[in-house]
């Protein structure tokens, strides 16, 4: 009972701090991800308090818009849950999760060491692609002051996490500098089954739209 009022007290206070976001990192964001993470925990026999707990904070204080700190979020989230007398061990479990979630660009590795971890990350990722995917991909991009698309500029490959932050790409070459790897690189069978249909959406999507860049369609 007691996890149960933890994960009710987070699940209002993460909307109540994230709900005027417009980057595409708002709560329904969070919303989603918290509910398919928890449909992967039953199917994988996951912890499901950490699940839930690491997919309600993953976002609660981003690097993307805390100046590139990548302690914030786990800092945050640790407040949090220590405010609310989470046990020790509960707290290192959802904080280690936020802090090795993100994809840090196309050559790092960011492997997840728990199972809970391995679906946290999934169900975020779930959620960058897919038509849910794009509509976030370009949110994201007008926050930014990002162009739509510069047909002379090239995707890059990323070498560090560094190099990746430090990215100011127009929104296109983001399809292709992390969207379209992420399929291959969910971590459990169910996320990989719902990876293959909004891959493909995806790919679909970005053919129409060069095709009408190019006025062929």
């Amino acid at each position: 009972m007691a996890s149960k009022n933890l994960i009710e007290k987070t699940r209002y206070h993460v909307e109540k701090e994230l709900a005027g976001d417009s980057s595409g990192h708002d709560w329904w964001h969070i919303y989603r991800v918290w509910s398919v993470a928890k449909k992967i925990a039953e199917e994988e026999n996951a912890d499901q308090t950490v699940v839930e707990l690491a997919a309600l904070l993953h976002d609660i204080a981003d690097w993307k818009f805390n100046d590139g700190d990548e302690l914030a979020g786990p800092k945050q989230a640790a407040l949090w849950l220590n405010k609310n007398k989470a046990p020790l061990k509960l707290v290192d479990a959802v904080c280690k999760i936020i802090s090795t979630l993100s994809f840090k660009g196309a050559n790092v590795a960011t492997p997840m060491t728990t199972i809970e971890g391995k679906i946290v990350q999934d169900a975020d990722r779930l959620d960058a692609i897919g038509a849910v995917g794009i509509a976030r991909t370009f949110a994201y991009g007008g926050n930014k002051n990002r162009l739509i698309y510069h047909p002379d500029e090239a995707p890059v490959v990323h070498e560090s996490f560094e190099h990746y932050k430090n990215n100011k790409g127009h929104t296109i070459n983001h399809f292709h500098e992390k969207l379209l790897l992420l399929k291959d690189r969910m971590n459990t069978q169910t996320a990989k089954k719902i990876a293959e249909g909004r891959h493909s959406f995806m790919q679909n999507y970005l053919n129409r739209f060069y095709k009408e860049w190019n006025g062929d369609a």
